[in-house]
């Protein structure tokens, strides 16, 4: 059966649109109904803390499993968990356990999902197409994540929570019939004519600095997402209005980045672009609260676009440091690292923010990123060397004198 792989992209954008606005509803709900953020910060932990926990093991899974067929089933599964929630409002359950409970069972599935959708895509696109198909594909996903906050809001707004969470249900299922029709064949192991193939870096680039950089683009961008209804709405007094605005600049800077991000590579090559744009991304990051509004503006929009070429160097670095049978086990443990962080930077921030204002919270995090990206640049490059140093060094020919002593 020839295999399909362009459908994974569509299948991505609305597997993520799904996720997105089943959070976002699910926050809504329990804001309307308990008037508390406490109750959406639990919601976030009940979220975070199975993935973190079960990331790392499941990744072991993807790789000893057909990963097109765990795709299928978490999608199904997924689906069941998703539809569970306007059933059981619909027979009068309990609103708060119920939201819990199908937002945790949908976080565990998720810990199945991430590490073999990733290793999926590696089996399935061909060397010389896999910068390209990155980038897509996290366009598909950012598509997926802005789409979710104007639909799951309108949603909610004119229907009511049951057919938007009935909504998520069906895009799962539409999902699993996509990945479905990929098909079974792999691509061909030559690259793409025209195209140059991706660099193999496997036993070169060392998968621990790999993970963390992965991982920290998972802390920025959720404890940003958590920063600036607190700075725009709560510091700033600005209406909802401008907090779109500002995430729709963001949404334009990512999409920009994923459409610049093949020639950036070529030019750069992803290390280099993984590592610098964390850098300075970071640094804008720390200067967002500090000139008002247009300030703010123009420097998301150029974080983002930073941000975003980080983020998809840095998948494609995590698909080929590995071999493809380790592919799962690489974004499992990068998963489980980047929700586990998340938490303790998102605590920290929070009490920072809590005592001082987010200005503070913001230079936290920059500075967390700094020296997170740092240390993971440097632990790469002195990976790199010694491994090099070491190859150098067993390539040397042996040299015997005519007597025959070395």
């Amino acid at each position: 059966m020839t295999s399909r792989p362009r459908l994974l992209l569509p299948a991505a954008f609305i597997t993520s649109l799904g996720n997105n606005i089943q959070l976002l509803g699910a926050a809504l709900l329990l804001v309307r109904a308990q008037g508390s953020m406490l109750d959406v910060g639990w919601l976030f932990i009940a979220v975070a803390v199975p993935q973190a926990l079960l990331s790392p093991y499941f990744g072991r899974l993807a790789d000893r499993f057909d990963r097109r067929r765990l795709w299928v089933v978490c999608d199904l599964v997924s689906a069941t968990a998703a539809l569970a929630l306007p059933v059981g409002l619909a027979l009068g359950v309990g609103q708060q356990p119920l939201v819990y409970a199908t937002n945790f069972a949908l976080a565990v599935i998720a810990a199945q999902f991430t590490p073999a959708s990733a290793a999926l895509i590696r089996e399935r696109v061909a060397s010389g197409q896999l910068r390209r198909f990155n980038a897509h594909y996290e366009i598909a996903l950012q598509s997926g994540m802005l789409l979710s906050a104007s639909v799951g809001g309108l949603a909610l707004q004119y229907f009511g929570p049951r057919p938007l969470f009935t909504f998520n249900a069906l895009t799962f299922l539409v999902s699993a019939v996509l990945v479905y029709l990929v098909g079974t064949g792999r691509p061909s192991p030559e690259p793409v004519a025209g195209q140059a193939a991706v660099p193999r870096r496997v036993g070169i680039v060392p998968l621990g600095g790999l993970v963390v950089l992965f991982g920290q683009g998972l802390v920025v961008v959720t404890v940003f997402n958590a920063l600036l209804p607190v700075l725009l709405i709560g510091e700033w007094h600005r209406g909802p209005a401008a907090l779109g605005v500002v995430d729709a600049l963001g949404g334009v800077g990512f999409l920009l980045a994923a459409a610049t991000y093949r020639r950036s590579a070529a030019r750069l090559g992803d290390l280099k672009l993984a590592v610098g744009g964390f850098l300075f991304c970071s640094a804008l990051f720390a200067l967002q609260p500090l000139f008002g509004v247009p300030a703010l503006m123009s420097l998301v929009l150029v974080g983002a676009f930073l941000f975003g070429q980080a983020r998809i160097a840095t998948r494609s670095l995590l698909m080929t440091s590995v071999e493809e049978s380790r592919v799962g086990h690489a974004f499992g443990m990068a998963n489980g690292y980047g929700l586990a962080a998340t938490v303790v930077v998102m605590l920290m921030a929070s009490v920072v923010t809590g005592r001082f204002d987010t200005r503070y919270g913001f230079a936290v995090v920059a500075l967390i990123s700094v020296l997170t990206a740092g240390a993971a640049a440097l632990r790469i490059r002195a990976t790199i060397s010694a491994r090099a140093a070491s190859n150098h060094h067993e390539a040397r020919p042996i040299v015997r004198s005519p007597g025959g002593a070395v």
